[in-house]
């Protein structure tokens, strides 16, 4: 794969989670996301997604998504569970993204908003039906984004993909 190769960018948000007396870290999915989380998993596996690379918050609630995600693929791909991803802004989520190795052609990222919802917004640069539904409906529990761009990893900045799939639960 070279650095000027098409390349995807998976965003997906942790399903719901419980509110039990406990540090924000340590929340665990809710019985909803618990349902959820699978159905996205079988919803990549419906629309041929596959991941190079899994970059998944440290939190527990994102750990528990992406295994119930990652139970339903028919390829686990390789996981980093990257504390940077919690509590995250757009410009430190940019930056993981920048350290992408340019040998992964599809990168599935797992993390909170409001910075997966943040990143697909600015990552966005043209209009596209699937960025209309998330700007009219937000970006909820278990929802991804799916965007494409040319170029390398490091080039990923404002407005270099176009959005081209936005999936909640509630569409299932």
């Amino acid at each position: 794969m070279t650095v000027d190769s098409p390349r995807t960018i998976v965003l997906l948000r942790h399903a719901k989670a419980d509110w039990p007396d406990v540090p924000d870290r340590e929340r665990p999915l809710a019985d909803r996301g618990r349902l959820d989380a699978p159905a996205a998993g079988r919803r990549f596996t419906d629309d041929g997604l596959t991941f190079d690379l899994a970059l998944c918050s440290t939190a527990d609630r994102t750990r528990e998504t992406w295994k119930l995600v990652a139970h339903e693929l028919d390829h686990r791909p390789k996981t980093v569970y990257e504390d940077r991803l919690y509590d995250a802004t757009l410009g430190q989520l940019i930056a993981v993204v920048n350290e992408t190795p340019d040998d992964v052609g599809t990168l599935l990222l797992v993390g909170h908003n409001p910075g997966i919802h943040a990143l697909a917004d600015a990552l966005a640069g043209t209009e596209s039906e699937p960025l209309a539904r998330m700007h009219r409906g937000g970006f909820p529990t278990a929802a991804f984004a799916v965007l494409t761009f040319d170029g390398s990893w490091k080039s990923v900045e404002h407005g270099v993909a176009r959005m081209s799939a936005f999936w909640t639960p509630h569409e299932s």
